[in-house]
C-alpha cells in the first residue's frame, strides 16, 4: 500500500514522501501485481526487435508505456509504433511534431530508429537497461499515486524528476506540469499559455535565469515557493483522518518505530499579484 498524503499540506506531504520513499519502492516490488509485471517484462523484452513486435506483446508494451507515464496512450498502438519508427533527427517526423515530450523520451530510450531514419535492433537483453526501465516504472507508479491525491505534489515531483534536463524554455513548454510549475512559482498569469510559444519562451527568459537551476538550494526554494502558492490557489483535499491512519500504517509496516515528521518551510515573500487569480 502506497502511503496516503490526503489531507496534508503539499509541503508536509512532500516530506512524508521523501522519508518513506525507499520503503514504498520495496512495498511495490513485493506486491504480486507489480512483481508479475516486472518478471514478464524481464522474460520477454529481450526477444523484441521492432516497434511492431513491441506493440503486439500487450503486457510488455503496457509495462513500457507505464514506465514513461503514457498509460493513457496505451490503446493508440498505431501511433506509438509510428513514433518509435520516427527519425529523431528529422524535424518533420511524427515524434518531433508532437508537443508532448514523453513521446520523444520514449523514442530516444527505446532506440528503434537511428538518426537518418535507419531501423535499429536494440539490445534489450542488457540487464542495466532493463533495470533502468523497471526503476522508472516503480517511480512513475508512485508519482501517479501521489498526484491522484494531491495535484500540487505531482507537479513538484515532475519538476524534481526533470530539472536536470532543463536547459531551455522550450523543453519546459513541451511539458504541461513543468509549465504549470514555473508559471505558478514565478507568479506569471495562466493566460500566457494562450500566446505564441516563442513569445512565451521570451517572457519566461526575462522572468527567470535557467542557469540558476544548477544550484540544489535554488531548486528547493522554487519548490517551496510553488507549493506555498499552489496550496492557496488549489488547496489539497481535506481528509486528515485517513491521512493520519495511513501514516501510522506506513510507519508500522516499516518498523516498530515512529516516523517523526517536521514541517520546516523557508519564508516565502508573496504579494497579492503573485497569487495568480
Amino acid at each position: 500500500m502506497v502511503v496516503s498524503i490526503a489531507g496534508l499540506s503539499s509541503q508536509l506531504a512532500l516530506k512524508l514522501i521523501d522519508s518513506t520513499h525507499d520503503s514504498q519502492i520495496e512495498t511495490l516490488s513485493n506486491s504480486g501485481q507489480h512483481a508479475r509485471a516486472v518478471e514478464t517484462f524481464k522474460e520477454r523484452i529481450g526477444a523484441i526487435t521492432t516497434p511492431a513486435e513491441l506493440v503486439q506483446d500487450y503486457e510488455v508494451y503496457s509495462f513500457v508505456m507505464k514506465s514513461f507515464d503514457l498509460e493513457d496512450q496505451i490503446f493508440g498502438k498505431a501511433m506509438v509504433r509510428k513514433i518509435l519508427e520516427s527519425d529523431p533527427a528529422d524535424d518533420s517526423s511524427l515524434v518531433n511534431r508532437l508537443t508532448d515530450d514523453r513521446f520523444s523520451e520514449l523514442n530516444e530510450v527505446m532506440g528503434f530508429t537511428a538518426e537518418g531514419g535507419e531501423a535499429v535492433v536494440p539490445d534489450f537483453t542488457d540487464p542495466i537497461w532493463q533495470q533502468s526501465i523497471i526503476d522508472q516504472y516503480y517511480e512513475q507508479t508512485l508519482t501517479n499515486s501521489y498526484a491522484e491525491e494531491n495535484e500540487n505534489v505531482g507537479v513538484a515531483l515532475e519538476f524534481r524528476d526533470k530539472v536536470g534536463e532543463i536547459d531551455n524554455w522550450f523543453k519546459v513548454l513541451k511539458n504541461k506540469d513543468l509549465t504549470e510549475f514555473f508559471l505558478t512559482a514565478l507568479g506569471l498569469p495562466e493566460e500566457m499559455a494562450a500566446i505564441d510559444v516563442d513569445k512565451q519562451a521570451e517572457l519566461l527568459a526575462k522572468s527567470y535565469d535557467l542557469e540558476k537551476l544548477s544550484d540544489p538550494d535554488e531548486q528547493t526554494r522554487l519548490i517551496t515557493q510553488y507549493l506555498a502558492i499552489a496550496d492557496v490557489e488549489n488547496p489539497p483535499t481535506s481528509n486528515v483522518t485517513s491521512a493520519a491512519l495511513s501514516i501510522l500504517q506506513s510507519s508500522s509496516s516499516l518498523s516498530s518505530s515512529i516516523i517523526e515528521i517536521t514541517w520546516d518551510i523557508a519564508p516565502v515573500a508573496m504579494s497579492t499579484y503573485s497569487l495568480r487569480r
